[in-house]
């Protein structure tokens, strides 16, 4: 049995912004933090620690991070999410890198799961 030490654990967070191209200065100058651009509406970040995103959004202020949770097995996982009163809200899709889904808590947090 192939024991992930990242199975089931945080491993992304994801942001919206109105505005990538500001947000990016913004953080690039402030904390240094380095940018791989996929596409006019996402980039991804890293930080030196911690890898993350932000997503070219209107709803910023709204929806707020958005805390993504790898998977080795994405299927059981999402079997298990719903098997435990959660809520899918964006079915599986496929994205550089991987697919994912979203979900919302019992609380109504929405969360996401990847996997390769």
């Amino acid at each position: 049995m192939d024991n992930n030490p990242n199975d089931r654990r945080m491993d992304y967070i994801e942001l919206p912004a109105a505005g990538i191209a500001a947000t990016k200065e913004f953080y690039q100058q402030v904390f240094g933090w380095r940018f791989t651009d996929y596409g006019l509406d996402y980039t991804s970040f890293e930080d030196g620690r911690l890898a993350g995103g932000f997503s070219n959004s209107e709803e910023a202020a709204r929806r707020g991070v958005l805390v993504v949770i790898y998977a080795k097995d994405l299927e059981e996982t999402e079997r298990q999410v719903r098997a435990a009163g959660g809520r899918i809200v964006k079915e599986t899709f496929s994205f550089p890198g991987g697919r994912r889904f979203h979900f919302t808590d019992p609380a109504g947090n929405e969360l996401a799961v990847w996997s390769e």
